[in-house]
């Protein structure tokens, strides 16, 4: 892969670490503030969702460093980075889904993008790695929209 293809699928894993750090914060938060009837089966989906974001975190910082680049590390840069914004007043719990919803659509345009940006350039480590991303936040999204119903 020459240095402009590398750089650019670090570039697009770097809008993936940032979009999954924005959504690791959220339901960091849903999480904590939650409340109402279905208090305890959702704070328990929003603390599998940070657990399963912060690994996932890990797995693509670590994959921009494989490409010789280096991964943000701030939460400015992370922020900056992403198209998932974050939530500053309190929503209900049935908002909160709504939002989660709405913020995994984002993250999936967002992998895609890259995955595309990988697939292009040959770099199979890093398009299997956000496959499997986007197969995550896709049933992620499945099952909080059966919770809508």
């Amino acid at each position: 892969m020459d240095n402009d293809t590398r750089k650019a699928v670090a570039g697009a894993l770097a809008r993936v670490l940032g979009d999954t750090f924005v959504l690791y914060t959220k339901a960091h938060n849903f999480h904590w503030n939650v409340e109402g009837p279905k208090f305890f089966a959702l704070h328990e989906m929003f603390e599998a969702q940070y657990t399963e974001l912060a690994d996932a975190m890990d797995a693509i910082a670590e994959r921009i460093r494989a490409l010789d680049e280096y991964a943000p590390g701030t939460t400015a840069a992370l922020t900056a980075l992403a198209s998932v914004k974050e939530t500053d007043e309190q929503l209900s719990a049935e908002d909160m889904i709504a939002a989660t919803v709405a913020d995994y659509e984002t993250v999936c345009a967002t992998v895609t993008e890259a995955l595309k940006a990988a697939q292009d350039a040959g770099d199979e480590a890093s398009a299997g790695m956000l496959g499997e991303r986007l197969e995550v936040h896709q049933k992620a999204i499945w099952m909080m929209k059966s919770l809508l119903k």
